[in-house]
């Protein structure tokens, strides 16, 4: 088993890495929107107190599938290469359609499986995260 840690990636918010190499498959953790370096997310406003105040889940998607190819790409596995994502939203109501738009532009030449859940939070204050799994060298 190979651990992989992408150094465009954020870190990750515990002790785990981005991800593990076992075979040819690829395992990703949880991959959220946040910017290296940075506890800024993109699209997400907050007060005083770290409460969401205002998000937009079209950057947030983008920005999370951008962190999803950074990990892919430096454990040299490629976006081609997705064949199952797990994608957890905390607004479906609100969200799924913009999500769904957004994940067909970046999906269209590649349709992995895919699952999507809601659920009522995440560590961080983001409303997606993706949990993926890739073949290498596809």
């Amino acid at each position: 088993m190979k651990k992989v840690m992408a150094n465009q990636a954020p870190d990750p918010v515990g002790l785990y890495p981005h991800a593990r190499q076992v075979g040819n498959l690829l395992f990703l953790s949880g991959v959220g929107p946040r910017k290296k370096d940075s506890k800024d997310i993109p699209g997400v406003s907050l007060d005083e107190g770290g409460n969401v105040t205002a998000y937009c889940i079209e950057t947030q998607c983008r920005s999370v599938f951008d962190n999803v190819r950074y990990v892919l790409e430096a454990s040299g596995a490629s976006w081609h290469g997705l064949v199952d994502v797990t994608v957890y939203l905390t607004n479906m109501d609100d969200d799924f359609a913009t999500y769904n738009r957004v994940y067909a532009e970046y999906f269209a030449s590649n349709q992995p499986c895919r699952t999507t859940v809601e659920i009522n939070k995440l560590p961080t204050p983001i409303a997606i995260e993706l949990k993926c799994i890739a073949v290498m060298g596809e």
